[in-house]
């Protein structure tokens, strides 16, 4: 199984959501969380390829393009990593999807959600559809877009810096559970 990796934001350009107490930055922790992904993924004999751009579709023409990159190289399954925000109260983990693959990113999704949420313990905020996403539209694999947790939360924020291993694991182990199918 070929599994593209894209940990969201970039590093020097768009940090993505940051603790307001601690100053973590999304971005760091979707690099974290994807590194060791695909480290267990090749473990599991699947070929990865990640790829970390604040270009998803054209947009930043100098950096490499994420949704063309994935395409390209022909990934069996696309799998962004993000971690959410919102009012520093909310918590839990969601996967959002493109649903027009014939039920392929559902079922992607489903796996890797409940992988999540059973290793971890986060609030199963479930499966959500997001048709405006161009990583999501734009692939032509199934594609999901796991929201790990809650950075802004400081328990969830606590759970993605002392836990991104069993993040990693969770969601390696749910892109395995999906291949199995």
């Amino acid at each position: 199984m070929r599994v593209f990796i894209n940990p969201g934001h970039d590093r020097e350009r768009d940090s993505g959501a940051v603790n307001p107490n601690t100053g973590l930055r999304e971005c760091d922790v979707a690099a974290a969380i994807g590194s060791l992904v695909k480290t267990y993924l090749e473990t599991a004999g699947c070929e990865v390829q990640l790829l970390q751009s604040d270009n998803l579709a054209g947009e930043t023409p100098d950096l490499p393009c994420v949704v063309d990159t994935a395409n390209a190289w022909s990934a069996d399954v696309f799998v962004s990593l993000h971690c959410n925000s919102d009012s520093g109260y909310a918590r839990g983990t969601e996967t959002l999807i493109y649903a027009n693959d014939s039920g392929l990113s559902p079922q992607l999704a489903a796996c890797i959600q409940s992988q999540i949420v059973q290793s971890l313990g986060t609030v199963d905020r479930g499966l959500k559809e997001r048709p405006n996403l161009i990583v999501l539209k734009d692939t032509t694999m199934p594609a999901v877009l796991v929201e790990t947790a809650f950075i802004d939360n400081d328990n969830d924020a606590a759970l993605l810096t002392n836990n991104a291993d069993d993040f990693a694991r969770a969601i390696a182990r749910g892109i395995t559970d999906f291949e199995g199918r």
